[in-house]
């Protein structure tokens, strides 16, 4: 099909924003400008992608499938664009990662560090997102690199460059609470204690409930949150036992003990990982280059 790019940059906006006046307003021409085109397209492609009434507007299931492949374009275009104008500018452009936040704030901090250090005039964007969100983000163009847990079930292993990190998950509580410190239990009799532990949407989550299941179990947690500070503060007031990785244990958390189970928790690792479809633009292979290798 002989389809202007314009005609699906329309499309994108009047998509994403499910207005006609306020893609209007993102592009700069009038609202009939944006109907027509979307009409244009529509009848190239010979079905609707929108059904419009006098309130709302909806995509249609073609419109649906349409999106998806419109929009990880228009990201990679965008980035295309961005990186050519920093490349005059900065010579080396930007560096833009994805990441969880307690990876951000446990691990990534010190080579952010040297980065900044090493090279002040590039720009360090940081996007939080749990580590099954971040391969959406890598696959879609939107960040240069991920830093993930692994494993994680949406990651192709292909796109991994460099293991840096190997940890365990931990059971954690306060023994004023809870005076288990020199038992070792079973998780069948661990699961009969509130359990608090990340949500679901979560490599994490996903891993312990694998677990568990291998040895025939189903973990049901007290309470799901998407921060492992929150977890930590929530076990230090003995609402329940808490289930972190190890790296976020610090001095400030000696009135928590960590439990000893009888069945043997995998490790598990911080992976860094790029896109093999899109070139690795040099302030992210001189940052890869900063972290470790195990």
């Amino acid at each position: 099909m002989d389809i202007n790019y314009e005609l699906y940059k329309v499309f994108y906006y009047v998509a994403t924003t499910l207005s006609f006046s306020e893609a209007s307003k993102h592009l700069y021409i009038s609202q009939s400008a944006v109907s027509q085109s979307v009409k244009t397209l529509e009848n190239k492609l010979g079905q609707p992608l929108f059904t419009r009434s006098t309130k709302r507007v909806r995509l249609t299931p073609a419109g649906q499938i349409l999106l998806k492949h419109i929009e990880p374009a228009i990201h990679l275009i965008r980035r295309g664009e961005t990186q050519f104008s920093d490349s005059r500018t900065l010579g080396l452009g930007q560096l833009h990662i994805g990441a969880t936040d307690t990876i951000c704030r446990y691990f990534l901090v010190p080579y952010l560090s040297r980065f900044h250090k090493a090279f002040p005039h590039i720009p360090i964007k940081v996007t939080n997102a749990t580590s099954l969100a971040c391969v959406d983000l890598l696959e879609q163009g939107k960040v240069d690199l991920i830093v993930t847990n692994s494993p994680n079930y949406r990651l192709n292993h292909s796109c991994i460059q460099k293991t840096v990190c190997e940890f365990h998950d931990v059971f954690i509580a306060n023994p004023d609470f809870f005076q288990l410190e020199r038992e070792i239990l079973p998780f069948d009799k661990l699961k009969q204690y509130p359990i608090l532990m990340l949500e679901k949407n979560s490599a994490t989550s996903e891993f312990l409930h694998n677990l568990f299941l291998q040895h025939q179990l189903e973990l049901i947690p007290e309470i799901e949150l998407n921060n492992n500070d929150l977890l930590i503060d929530l076990a230090r007031i003995g609402l329940g036992i808490a289930i972190i990785p190890d790296y976020c244990l610090t001095d400030k958390n000696q009135d928590l003990i960590i439990l000893h189970t009888r069945e043997q928790i995998p490790a598990r690792y911080i992976t860094a990982s790029v896109n093999p479809s899109l070139p690795v633009l040099a302030p992210t292979e001189e940052f890869l280059k900063l972290l470790p290798e195990v």
